[in-house]
């Protein structure tokens, strides 16, 4: 007698309901979002600024030229928002590159 002759009350319950694995209901939350913040120095150039919101964060050049200029103006500007993980990355990541070509620029996380 193959399993689907068997009677219903004596076939396992997997936790299956019409061939597809059933779950109980859980509610998820939206992950903690964190803003990349840019700060501003004296050294790095406003090229290289714009180089890597191109690179790292997908800017086209007018958004980029826009978030340098208020990186300059106002001292930071936000390069993206993301959930922490995500965010911890593009920081190491930008903090890496910077390093490597010789600029201090300073990048950090805020809580949204």
């Amino acid at each position: 007698m193959s399993s689907d002759q068997r009677p219903k009350e004596t076939q396992p319950n997997f936790g299956f309901e019409d061939d597809l694995l059933t779950l109980p209901d859980q509610k998820l939350e939206r992950p903690k979002m964190y803003k990349v913040v840019l700060n501003n120095d004296d050294y790095t150039p406003m090229e290289f600024v714009i180089h890597v919101l191109q690179k790292f964060f997908r800017k086209n050049e007018g958004e980029a030229m826009q978030i340098m200029l208020l990186v300059h103006k106002t001292g930071k500007g936000v390069a993206g928002t993301f959930p922490f993980s995500i965010a911890e990355t593009k920081v190491r990541q930008v903090s890496d590159f910077s390093r490597q070509h010789g600029y201090p620029l300073l990048i950090t996380l805020e809580q949204e």
